[in-house]
């Protein structure tokens, strides 16, 4: 299968357990994996026959910048749906949230959640 990357799209949100995390917000980054055939887009050079990267960007952005939800794990299972249901064409997507400046001691560079979901037929 052929594959569409978006990487470390950035939005700010309001996601996660903590109080502060829900009134204060902070930024998320998302990388989505689109997986389709792309190879009649690539042979006719349309739009129309791939999938519009400046849509995934403005689904996912709704998504993580919309209603508050206490896990990163939610945010990404909305983002896939939104995405599968919103293209015909995709037949599978991997989705990674990743939260670079989580509340909790330690020295890390970022906590994330990545899934893969398909289109159910």
């Amino acid at each position: 299968m052929d594959k569409i990357y978006l990487n470390k799209m950035t939005f700010y949100g309001f996601h996660g357990v903590l109080p502060e995390e829900k009134k204060l917000g902070q930024r998320f980054l998302v990388d989505v994996i689109l997986e389709a055939d792309l190879k009649q887009a690539g042979k006719a050079d349309d739009l129309h026959l791939s999938i519009d990267y400046g849509l995934v960007y403005q689904l996912t952005e709704q998504v993580v910048e919309g209603r508050s939800k206490n896990l990163i794990e939610a945010v990404a299972e909305e983002i896939a749906e939104v995405l599968l249901f919103q293209f015909d064409l995709l037949k599978a997507c991997t989705v990674k949230v990743i939260k670079p400046d989580p509340p909790i001691p330690g020295h890390y560079q970022s906590v994330a959640v990545e899934i893969h979901r398909e289109k159910s037929l």
